[in-house]
């Protein structure tokens, strides 16, 4: 039976922010994390995609702060938080930042701040100020407080969201270092897609005899996405292939998956020329740019984003009925993540992947990874001319679909919304374990979103059309740290870090 929020014994005010959002009953991971992190110990989480992961933690964070002023009254204007929450990207950021503000709706005295690159300096400088709970990208935190405008060694409660996608941006160094000052720490929260050994290695540094709760495999999938495959013979043919599902009826807004930034920008031009309301979001954008396109595709101005893997989180809109994947992923894993765009808020969803023949490895990776397979679909008047081989499925396909009670992942759950399950409040992100390059103690790290899939900086084959409501920015450096590209001139703001490069490895509720 579900256990409802009041039997979790928050504070009345966070009930009342939890009710009025229209939720009644916790998921299975907000109901084994919220009680271990409220009496005060370390945990390790590993949860599937939309399971409510963001509430799961700051909930309970949030009862500690109000704990520990029940009067409510406002704490003096300094710069020193007392729960830190570390993302790995910036709209991950945004996204759970927006959550804790949802929820403190109805509590007295407490403030929320984001810390995240590619923002100005004085504005993020003026937020933080009063604020209990900081949200924050590593990079830009580390430099606030290398300039003495944040002070870290007031914090007690400190969680490490998605760590394993922090290890896959190179942010070791980071983590360890923003660890070593949050002096009076009391408590560590880590949550990441599995407990793989360079996930562990992390948790080593971070974490005092921790309780582990893990609730998903590396291949759960949504129950609630149905899943299709199209073999095509070339480029043009995706095109044809693409625009076939672009007409589907159902479909409301969609993601477009692309495998580079110029890709993105390409496609986006060539849909907006046709009269689709279509913008691209990768990671060679301003962060001005990328909220702005973030918003239209919120409130439905923008039908179609096509979008490099920097989106694959921190994305949560109900209204996604369709991810495309018109470019496969680098790793399996990263499939996960894009159909989780779907299927959201007790909705269902579509996924459709088109791959060509030279890429039957790529899939058959991915199928071993969800532990299902893709079947493939023909479309009348579509039919892919060649054959692709079959011979090597049989040696390296997935295991069986049947095996544990079926090769997919987490059961949908009806759509009463129930404990934020699959809307942004969920955020959870799974992750498998990446290879790791030996000599390296965790791997080969990458600082940029889309370093590995994509060029350092977006040079357009040609002139982008203007997209639906936006502007075209000034590029900044794109030689920058990842949540600090575009950010402008640094010369009249905190003074910027040397580092050794050393690396680990190789939300949020919004969606109404």
């Amino acid at each position: 039976m579900s256990v409802t929020f009041k039997e979790l014994l928050l504070a009345e005010p966070l009930l009342q922010a939890v009710e009025a959002l229209g939720f009644t009953f916790a998921t299975p991971v907000q109901e084994q994390v919220i009680p271990t992190a409220i009496s005060g110990g370390d945990l390790m989480v590993s949860s599937q995609t939309g399971s409510g992961k963001t509430a799961a933690f700051l909930l309970p964070l949030l009862n500690q702060i109000i704990a520990s002023n029940p009067t409510g009254k406002p704490i003096p204007g300094r710069a020193e938080p007392v729960v830190l929450i570390l993302c790995p990207t910036r709209e991950l950021a945004q996204q759970v930042a927006a959550d804790a503000i949802d929820l403190v709706k109805f509590c007295r005295g407490i403030r929320v701040a984001t810390i995240m690159g590619g923002m100005p300096y004085g504005k993020q400088i003026a937020q933080i100020k009063g604020a209990q709970l900081v949200v924050a990208t590593p990079g830009r935190l580390l430099d606030l407080n290398d300039s003495r405008a944040i002070r870290l060694d007031k914090v007690q409660h400190l969680v490490v969201d998605e760590a394993d996608r922090m290890l896959d941006l190179g942010f070791a160094d980071d983590l360890e270092a923003i660890h070593r000052r949050c002096e009076t720490l009391q408590q560590t929260l880590m949550f990441s897609a599995t407990f793989a050994p360079r996930i562990m290695e992390l948790a080593h540094e971070l974490v005092n005899n921790p309780t582990r709760i893990e609730l998903a495999h590396a291949g759960d999938v949504h129950a609630s996405i149905t899943q299709t495959m199209h073999w095509a013979d070339s480029v043009a043919h995706k095109h044809k292939i693409l625009r076939h599902w672009l007409a589907d009826p159902t479909l409301d807004q969609a993601v477009i998956f692309a495998s580079t930034q110029v890709e993105s920008e390409d496609i986006a031009e060539n849909l907006r020329a046709d009269g689709y309301a279509a913008s691209a979001l990768h990671g060679a954008m301003p962060q001005a740019v990328r909220n702005r396109r973030l918003d239209s595709l919120r409130k439905g101005v923008t039908k179609i984003l096509v979008a490099t893997d920097v989106a694959a989180r921190g994305i949560d809109v109900p209204t996604i009925s369709h991810v495309i994947n018109f470019g496969l992923p680098m790793k399996p894993e990263d499939y996960t993540h894009r159909i989780g765009r779907t299927g959201r808020a007790g909705r269902n969803g579509t996924a459709i992947t088109i791959a060509q023949h030279s890429e039957r490895i790529k899939i058959r990776a991915i199928e071993r990874f969800i532990q299902q397979t893709l079947a493939a679909s023909v479309i009348p008047g579509l039919e892919p001319q060649k054959k692709p081989e079959t011979s090597s499925h049989s040696r390296s396909g997935p295991r069986s679909a049947n095996r544990n009670g079926g090769g997919g992942g987490g059961r949908g759950r009806t759509p009463n919304r129930s404990a934020f399950a699959g809307s942004g409040f969920g955020g959870g992100e799974k992750r498998a374990p990446s290879d790791e390059s030996k000599g390296n103690k965790y791997g080969k790290g990458q600082r940029s979103e889309d370093r590995k899939t994509e060029p350092k900086t977006y040079v357009p084959t040609k002139t982008p059309a203007k997209p639906f409501g936006d502007f075209v920015a000034k590029p900044g450096n794109a030689g920058t740290k990842p949540e600090e590209r575009f950010a402008g001139s640094r010369s009249n703001h905190a003074p910027s870090r040397e580092r050794s490069g050393k690396s680990f490895g190789k939300p949020a509720f919004k969606g109404r």
